[in-house]
């Protein structure tokens, strides 16, 4: 089983390199500055997320940040996760379906109602073992954004 721990500022070091080849693979254009600006508050304990380590501390083989809300409709604080990311050399090995599995339960046992997650409509493998894990498309509603 693979090892999840709470990141902590500590991790900082070990965790950028892994948000940056996320952000790399994704597209998402974003300057180290502003992605330790994002990350620092979260591993320093701030109460709008959290940052877990997959692997060994030292050398983390990937992560899962989650931000935290309140949902009325799912009757109180529910969760997004924001981004998950297992290094390349060492995915298909079921790591991401253990993260996606215990993480819920841990999560659920702190008080989490509910957790969403967004995927690509045309990515059919995730999407695929993300309803296997049981979460579910909501076809009635489209996730929108507004950057400010």
């Amino acid at each position: 089983m693979t090892a999840l721990t709470l990141a902590t500022a500590d991790d900082l070091t070990a965790l950028l390199p892994l948000v940056a080849a996320f952000h790399a693979e994704e597209g998402i254009t974003q300057d180290d500055e502003t992605r330790e600006l994002a990350l620092v508050p979260l591993l320093d304990g701030s109460p709008h997320g959290a940052v877990y380590l997959a692997g060994p501390r030292r050398a983390p083989i990937g992560y899962a940040a989650i931000s935290f809300g309140w949902s009325l409709e799912f009757g109180g604080l529910d969760g997004f996760l924001d981004e998950i990311y297992i290094r390349p050399g060492v995915r298909g090995r079921g790591i991401g379906s253990e993260i996606l599995r215990s993480l819920p339960k841990a999560l659920a046992a702190h008080g989490l109602r509910a957790l969403h997650l967004e995927v690509h409509r045309e990515n059919a493998k995730a999407r695929a073992l993300y309803e296997r894990l049981r979460f579910s498309p909501r076809e009635d509603y489209m996730l929108m954004s507004r950057k400010l």
